[in-house]
């Protein structure tokens, strides 16, 4: 076994394009420009809360949020403190809200790397508010509006029972209110609106008591694209950034490239007679004659087992089904009239020749989503990075 130093990389690798990140936040930036005279209300174009949690979506956090930060976010989005922590330790030096709940986190992070918490329930709200007290400083913060995710947040409804606490906190500075949509993705649901409605709603209550003048947010990747209505001071893309359209809904008017591809090496190229099963359960046997490819990338890496028998793969510029299970470290594909010798190139999402596999084409094929697909890529795929 080669030593972890020695330079050795694996044939399944990732190659991640910072620069199509940079252009598919631009695309997104002239859109808002481009339209935010048009919305209902006026107001001037948001700023852009660049969503890097979960790893950048798989890209990588440290590599793509310096280069978000360099092509002009407002403000960085993320999970929890120890992500945050990560970010802010990667040299990025603007804002950086996490969205988690706090309550029962260590804390430390937050104060000693300037993040930014949301507090999103009671427990959340006296945690913060002790731990600074306790430093003597007034922290800022997000405050979070439940209007019916019914995860994390203040019930909309009820701010008037919860709400008192925690605007009278002395060690609590609350910069910004915001919500979540539900719904967004779902075209033919009416839910995006009520949730507007009771966000708007809720803010003026909030108003009322007191927090006044301060930003909202709400509009992730698919509320962008579906409503500017609820686009507000701040927008927060997260897959539009790394090139993906959420599923169903289209984005005609924002020019977006795919910023990760994902592939590999031939390392056999075998035959197999008719009626032979190819991998464990035999579950694909071969109709006849058939020349079978095996590429060392199975479900450690993140490929899902459901692409047996409905996936892809290209080799030579051609489209290659997977066939059999996809095991641990491996798949088999069928090359048969292809050509395939060990040392191909397989494309598993990503442009080869005049055809392409999108990370929203495999989420189809398996009946999951395009955020799944690229966040589940495994550790062990080396990610390279292209300016």
């Amino acid at each position: 076994m080669p030593a972890a130093n020695s330079g050795v990389v694996r044939p399944t690798s990732a190659t991640v394009r910072l620069d199509a990140i940079q252009a598919n936040f631009a695309a997104v930036r002239r859109l808002l420009d481009a339209t935010a005279p048009r919305r209902p209300g006026g107001g001037g174009a948001p700023g852009i809360i660049a969503v890097v949690k979960a790893n950048a979506y798989g890209h990588g956090a440290a590599e793509v949020a310096r280069a978000l930060e360099a092509a002009g976010a407002s403000m960085l989005a993320c999970a929890d403190i120890e992500e945050g922590v990560a970010i802010r330790d990667a040299g990025v030096a603007i804002p950086i809200l996490v969205f988690g709940a706090l309550s029962v986190s260590d804390l430390a992070g937050v104060f000693e790397r300037r993040l930014t918490p949301t507090i999103s329930t009671p427990g959340a709200a006296q945690a913060l508010a002790a731990a600074a007290a306790a430093r003597g400083v007034r922290l800022h913060c997000h405050l979070k509006i439940d209007t019916g995710m019914n995860r994390l947040g203040f019930r909309h409804d009820n701010l008037v029972r919860t709400m008192p606490a925690v605007l009278a906190s002395a060690h609590l500075s609350i910069d910004a209110v915001y919500t979540h949509m539900a719904t967004a993705d779902d075209p033919e649901s009416p839910f995006l609106d009520e949730q507007r409605a009771r966000f708007e709603r809720a803010t003026a209550a909030l108003a009322s008591m007191g927090l006044a003048g301060v930003k909202r947010h709400a509009a992730n990747s698919a509320t962008l694209l579906r409503d500017a209505r609820a686009w507000y001071d701040w927008v927060r893309p997260g897959l539009l950034l790394y090139g993906i359209v959420p599923p169903p809904l289209a984005a005609a008017d924002l020019d977006l490239r795919p910023a990760l591809s994902l592939t590999s090496r031939m390392v056999a190229v075998k035959g197999v007679r008719s009626g032979e099963g190819v991998g464990y359960g035999h579950r694909w046997r071969a109709d006849g004659p058939r020349t079978i490819g095996i590429v060392p990338a199975g479900y450690a890496d993140g490929l899902d087992t459901r692409l047996s028998g409905r996936g892809v793969v290209l080799v030579r510029g051609r489209r290659a089904p997977v066939v059999g299970a996809v095991s641990m470290d491996m798949i088999a594909v069928d090359v048969t009239g292809l050509g395939a010798v060990p040392g191909d190139e397989v494309v598993l999402i990503g442009r080869q020749g005049d055809d392409e596999i999108t990370a929203r084409e495999v989420a189809a094929a398996i009946g999951s989503i395009p955020w799944e697909v690229v966040c589940r890529l495994g550790a062990r795929v080396e990610r390279r990075y292209e300016a």
